[in-house]
C-alpha cells in the first residue's frame, strides 16, 4: 500500500478538531493518522501542504450529470417551462452523449473538491443503449466515488403528467430494470466506489403505483431512494389539485419518508412538513444555486436541520446550474440562509459540514467518508490559499467558504490522486470539452 503523508496544512477534520500546521497519513485508501505538528517519520511520499488547508472531499448529494450537454438552454424560464423545454433534446440522448456529458461534469465536479457524487437519471430513450451503464464507465475512468440512481418517469403528458408520453417508460419495464441495476452494480461493501439507488422523478411525472413499488422493492434490495419534491409552487398546486395534499403528505402516504430517502431541493414547505421531513429522519439535498438560477426560491435550511433532517448539498443538473461547482454550493448556503435568517443562521464551519459530513450522512456513509479521522477512507481535498485571492484572511475556513473559489493543489479519493494543482490528471479535460460541445451541437439539431 502507497503511504502518503500531507504535512504541514491547517488540517479541518469536521468533527469537531482543527489543527494548524498539522498533518495526516493515508495508507492504502485509508486514512491511518490526523494531528497537530509534523507527521512522525516514516517511509512514503509527503505532500508539502504550507500554506494549504485540509478538508474532507465534498460530498454531492444531488444531480443530473447527462445535462452537462444541454447547458445554457431555456436560462430565463420557469421550472416547468424549463422542463418542457428540453424535454425534446433529452429525447435524443444515448450512451456517447452520456457518457460524454458525465465524464465532463464529473471532472469539473472534482475540480470543485468534490469526491463523492450522486447522480438522479430519470431519461431513457427507448432506442439510447445502456445509459446508466455509460455513467457509471465515466465516473470509474474520472475516480470519483459514485452513488448513481436508477430514475424512472411513468406518468407522461397524455395521463396528466409533466413529460411527453415518448419519453416516458411502463411501469413494469421500470422495476425490471430497476432490478437490474441493483443487482449488476450495487456495491454495499464498507469502501464502495458505486452504490445505486431507486430514484422515480416526481410526483408530476411517476404515478403513486410507481412510487410505491420502487420503494418496495428498494427496501427489499437494501438501497436507498431518492426523487425531487416541493422544489416550486407549481408543484404544490399540481399535489393539491390531483391529489388533495402537499407533495410532502402525498409522498409520505406512499411510503417516502425515513433514513433511506432523500429529497431534492425542499423548497416549499410549510411548518408542519418541515416537522414530517425532521421527524422521520429523512435526508434532504439543498441545492441553493439550481434553485436560484430556476427562481424556485430559498428551502428552510436552518429549519429543517433544527427539526432533525438529515442535510447535505447539491449543484443539481448543469441545465440549472451551468457550473456544477460544489464549493460554490458552500458558499451559496451560506448566503442564502442569511438572506433569510440573518447573520448567525449558517455559520461558515457548519456550512462546510453540509458539503462534507452532512452528505456522507444523507447517503449514509457517515462512517466511512465525510470527516477526517483514522480509519475513514481517503477522500481528501487540499486547497492552496496563499495566494493573491486569499492573502491577508486570517481564517482559513472563510476564507474557502467566502472567498473566491481556490486552486485545488490536490484531490485525493479512495487514497488515489484525481486532481493535481488544479488540473484532472485521470482523463484528457480539453479532449472532453470538444466532445462535449459537439454532444451539444448534434442534440440541439435533433431536437430541431
Amino acid at each position: 500500500m502507497e503511504r502518503i503523508v500531507i504535512d504541514g496544512a491547517h488540517v479541518v477534520t469536521v468533527s469537531g478538531q482543527e489543527f494548524p500546521g498539522g498533518h495526516v497519513v493515508v495508507e492504502g485508501n485509508r486514512i491511518t493518522a490526523v494531528g497537530p505538528g509534523p507527521a512522525p517519520t516514516g517511509p512514503g511520499r509527503v505532500v508539502d501542504g504550507r500554506g494549504c488547508l485540509l478538508t474532507p472531499g465534498l460530498v454531492n448529494t444531488h444531480h443530473h450529470l447527462y445535462q452537462w450537454v444541454t447547458r445554457g438552454l431555456a436560462v430565463d424560464h420557469t421550472l416547468f417551462e424549463w422542463l418542457t423545454t428540453l424535454y425534446p433534446v433529452w429525447a435524443g440522448i444515448d450512451e456517447h452523449a452520456v457518457h460524454t456529458g458525465a465524464t465532463g461534469a464529473l471532472a469539473t465536479l472534482a475540480l470543485s473538491g468534490c469526491t463523492t457524487s450522486t447522480d438522479h437519471h430519470y431519461v431513457f430513450p427507448r432506442e439510447g443503449g445502456d445509459v446508466l451503464g455509460a455513467e457509471i464507465r465515466a465516473a470509474a475512468e474520472v475516480g470519483l466515488r459514485f452513488h448513481p440512481t436508477r430514475g424512472s418517469m411513468d406518468l407522461g403528458r397524455s395521463a396528466g403528467g409533466l413529460p411527453p408520453d415518448h419519453v416516458v417508460e411502463d411501469r413494469d419495464a421500470i422495476l425490471a430494470a430497476s432490478a437490474d441495476a441493483v443487482a449488476r452494480w450495487h456495491d454495499p461493501a464498507p469502501d464502495s466506489m458505486l452504490r445505486i439507488a431507486l430514484a422515480p422523478c416526481s410526483p408530476f411525472s411517476v404515478t403513486g403505483d410507481l412510487m410505491r413499488e420502487s420503494a418496495e422493492l428498494a427496501r427489499d434490495r437494501g438501497v436507498r431512494l431518492h426523487t425531487h419534491l416541493a422544489e416550486t409552487a407549481d408543484e404544490e398546486d399540481f399535489c393539491r389539485e390531483r391529489f388533495g395534499c402537499s407533495p410532502t403528505e402525498y409522498v409520505a402516504g406512499l411510503g417516502w419518508t425515513g433514513p433511506d430517502v432523500w429529497f431534492a431541493h425542499t423548497v416549499h414547505l410549510d411548518d408542519d412538513a418541515v416537522k414530517a421531513i425532521g421527524a422521520s429522519g429523512t435526508g434532504v439535498a439543498h441545492c441553493p444555486t439550481s434553485n436560484g438560477r430556476l427562481g424556485a426560491g430559498i428551502a428552510r435550511l436552518r429549519d429543517l436541520a433544527d427539526a432533525g433532517a438529515r442535510v447535505g448539498l447539491g449543484v443539481d443538473g448543469a441545465a440549472s446550474n451551468e457550473g456544477t461547482n460544489l464549493l460554490e454550493e458552500v458558499k451559496h448556503a451560506v448566503l442564502f440562509a442569511r438572506a433569510v435568517g440573518g447573520p448567525t443562521a449558517l455559520s461558515v464551519r457548519a456550512a462546510l459540514e453540509l458539503g462534507t459530513l452532512g452528505g456522507a450522512t444523507v447517503l449514509g456513509r457517515e462512517a466511512e467518508i465525510g470527516s477526517i479521522e483514522p480509519g475513514k477512507l481517503a477522500d481528501l481535498a487540499l486547497w492552496r490559499l496563499d495566494g493573491l485571492g486569499h492573502a491577508g484572511i486570517a481564517d482559513p475556513v472563510a476564507a474557502l467558504v467566502l472567498g473566491a473559489a481556490p486552486p485545488l493543489e490536490r484531490l485525493l479519493v479512495n487514497g488515489r490522486t484525481v486532481v493535481e494543482r488544479d488540473r484532472v490528471v485521470t482523463v484528457d479535460t480539453g479532449a472532453v470539452a470538444e466532445r462535449c460541445a459537439a454532444v451539444h451541437r448534434d442534440l440541439v439539431a435533433k431536437a430541431g
